[in-house]
């Protein structure tokens, strides 16, 4: 089976720390039985004036950032590895009190000792002692989505309830939402973790997929062409590894992932992986910067740089900033209030810690999955043309393993079903850790997940092979 891999992850980010002198602050090794993991717990400074919170969980440490959750497995005294095998020792002062932690060669004070609800909620997909789950159909909440019932000739309530008790009881880890959305109407809606459908959600490189939409909007609006060269719209007078191929790197192959430059953040020794980028002062330049290893419009390999200058390119074409363009080309057509979402594209080093990324709630997650179903129509009217939906998921390139549209990917299934295996295709809108979109045409659904299985592959993989998918095929 063909799926999506998006390598940025707050556990990179986890994973970097040298050991720097700390002056109020040393490492004294209180005796091993009084040393508990809540010693550990509090509220911490984190680079970039960012916050994180350590929280003891059943199995371990865990840090959190961004709702982000990674654990952090005990080694020693005062000593943790991080997800990416980096080790992160707790320094104490002279009374033996846990005072801060390093990363890096940066060491980061606790502030509090104190762990916001928010935090703790994120550590159990349901409350303690909560009552064993039995399906209840979606609230009706008058934003544009028509809810209904799980029920004959829909998706089954069992089915239902066998995908949300397995995100309960750890079955699919790390899930915190789940919504179905079948035959004209979501029939399931369930939030874990703490979330709840008023919260949005880090969308990692589903906002690839945002910004292709906008690039369609401004396309349609005569802004630019999608097969024009688009450097010279960027801006910038020289660019390091000077090569005339630079100058015929049009919109689609940004969009394709084919723009011929020296990225791949797939292979971590690429000159343009995303973690260099996000390093550099302008992420746009950087990109432009990296030599030219193959003709543009050829051969594909997986580059965030390339969608963020097509994101610019929409800017400068549009004379926008690229949120402010997209609030009022789609999310406004849509019933998105700006409000409920949040977007900083600043595309420099002061976004690190943030990739770009835009934050979405799930139910807005499913609009956009509902308008590309509907091939950019809503309520009767072109949000985005016919001609460029029908291009963004169509197949422009191969990625990796996976076919490749603009921005959004094409991803497949073997289905176990009593009469044996079926292939199922699907478009899919995608993030690191489980933000995924779902569009089945031949089931005429739409499923949208959220989670945090950050640099692994994401449960909700199962659940659509395993629970979703043949629960639909044989009800």
């Amino acid at each position: 089976m063909a799926y999506a891999r998006n390598l940025t992850s707050r556990a990179a980010l986890l994973a970097v720390l040298l050991m720097p002198a700390f002056a109020a602050a040393r490492q004294v090794s209180a005796p091993s039985s009084d040393r508990t993991l809540a010693e550990y717990e509090g509220t911490y400074e984190y680079r970039d004036a960012g916050t994180l919170f350590i929280v003891a969980g059943r199995d371990g440490l865990v840090a959190i950032l961004d709702d982000g959750k990674y654990s952090l497995r005990k080694t020693g005294p005062d000593a943790f590895l991080n997800p990416s095998g980096e080790s992160i020792p707790f320094m104490r002062n002279s009374q033996g009190r846990v005072v801060a932690f390093q990363e890096r060669g940066d060491t980061f004070n606790r502030r509090s000792t104190d762990v916001p609800a928010d935090a703790r909620h994120l550590l159990e997909a349901r409350p303690p002692g909560s009552p064993a789950y039995r399906y209840q159909p979606p609230v009706s909440r008058e934003d544009g989505i028509t809810v209904g019932r799980a029920e004959a000739g829909t998706m089954p309530a069992g089915v239902a309830e066998q995908l949300v008790q397995g995100v309960i009881d750890g079955t699919y880890p790390d899930v915190r939402s789940i919504l179905v959305y079948q035959h004209g109407a979501l029939r399931l809606e369930e939030y874990f973790y703490g979330y709840d459908v008023t919260r949005p959600h880090q969308m990692r490189s589903f906002t690839k997929s945002v910004v292709s939409l906008a690039a369609g909007v401004a396309v349609d609006r005569g802004f630019l062409r999608a097969d024009e060269p688009v450097v010279p719209r960027l801006g910038y007078g020289n660019f390091e590894n000077s090569d005339p191929r630079k100058a015929r790197i049009t919109l689609i192959d940004l969009l394709s992932h084919r723009s011929g430059l020296a990225c791949n953040d797939y292979d971590a020794d690429s000159p343009g992986n995303e973690k260099r980028l996000y390093e550099t002062s302008d992420w746009v330049k950087a990109f432009l910067d990296l030599p030219v290893v193959s003709d543009p419009g050829t051969s594909a390999y997986y580059c965030s740089g390339g969608i963020f200058a097509a994101g610019r390119v929409v800017e400068r074409a549009t004379g926008r900033p690229l949120p402010e363009f997209v609030n009022e080309a789609i999310f406004e057509p849509l019933g998105i209030r700006r409000a409920d979402w949040k977007w900083n594209f600043a595309l420099d080093r002061s976004q690190r810690n943030e990739f770009g990324q835009i934050h979405l709630r799930p139910r807005d997650m499913l609009k956009l999955g509902l308008l590309i179903q509907q091939r950019g129509q809503w309520d009767g009217k072109h949000v985005v043309s016919t001609s460029w939906i029908d291009q963004a998921v169509s197949k422009q390139s191969r990625v990796d393993d996976s076919d490749y549209g603009l921005g959004i990917w094409h991803r497949w299934y073997r289905v176990k079903t009593a009469a044996g295996d079926r292939r199922v295709d699907t478009i899919m809108l995608s993030g690191n850790g489980g933000q995924k979109v779902f569009i089945v045409p031949s089931l005429d659904l739409i499923a949208v997940f959220t989670g945090t299985a950050f640099n692994r592959e994401s449960p909700t993989n199962d659940m659509m092979a395993g629970v979703l998918l043949p629960g639909l095929l044989e009800k």
